[in-house]
């Protein structure tokens, strides 16, 4: 199975890992695009797919660069992302 989902984000997205528990499994990506307002900027959304469902955040990440995007996302732990996902709806 690709990893990757045929969306119009996906273009832009990095997959950054799984969320298991138990029989729930979530591939996580990682969108990072450059900000509307200012071409210097990079602005990032988590993006959380299970098959068919998929669920997205707000722009949470601001940064210079696009690894500084990557570096603070890494900074969430499992749980914090379980938390994140499971804010986001059903």
């Amino acid at each position: 199975m690709d990893p990757t989902p045929a969306y119009s984000w996906s273009q832009h997205a990095t997959h950054m890992g799984q969320l298991l528990r138990g029989e729930a499994r979530w591939e996580v990506y990682l969108e990072v695009v450059p900000d509307g307002a200012d071409k210097h900027l990079k602005r990032g959304r988590v993006h959380f797919v299970a098959g068919e469902r998929h669920r997205e955040s707000a722009w949470i990440f601001l940064e210079y660069a696009e690894r500084d995007v990557m570096e603070r996302f890494n900074e969430f732990s499992d749980i914090e992302l379980w938390s994140l996902m499971e804010s986001l709806g059903p």
